[in-house]
């Protein structure tokens, strides 16, 4: 289930569908990006809104477990999206969200993103 939520929102991003995002985060969202940088809700959003995912691929997925209310989910990405002034994002990422429970709705409180090394 967790799986098909980060991909409804990897679908949202290329579809720029703030309103499904919205849905999906906590209001304290962060994010790392896979330049390093520490992002806010709303640069995710605004991010949504630019467009910059243009196709994605996602595999290899893992749960961890972290206690009933939260875990954290694994997986591997191809990406083709835009940063910045037309620089390419790096194509092949990690990823670890962090998703916790908020009444009976999941949701997703923390993204990291890592650039993957010609060696993985």
């Amino acid at each position: 289930m967790l799986f098909d939520n980060t991909k409804t929102i990897f679908e949202a991003q290329k579809t720029k569908n703030v309103s499904t995002l919205d849905g999906f985060l906590t209001s304290d969202f962060r994010q790392v990006g896979s330049e390093g940088m520490l992002h806010d809700r709303k640069e995710f959003l605004d991010d949504a809104v630019e467009g910059y995912l243009k196709e994605y691929s996602l595999y290899d997925v893992k749960l961890v477990h972290v206690d009933d209310n939260a875990v954290i989910l694994t997986y591997k990405g191809i990406l083709h999206q835009l940063e910045g002034d037309d620089v390419l994002a790096p194509r092949y990422q990690h990823f670890s969200d962090l998703w916790v429970k908020q009444g009976d709705q999941w949701k997703l409180k923390y993204r990291q993103s890592t650039p993957r090394r010609s060696i993985d």
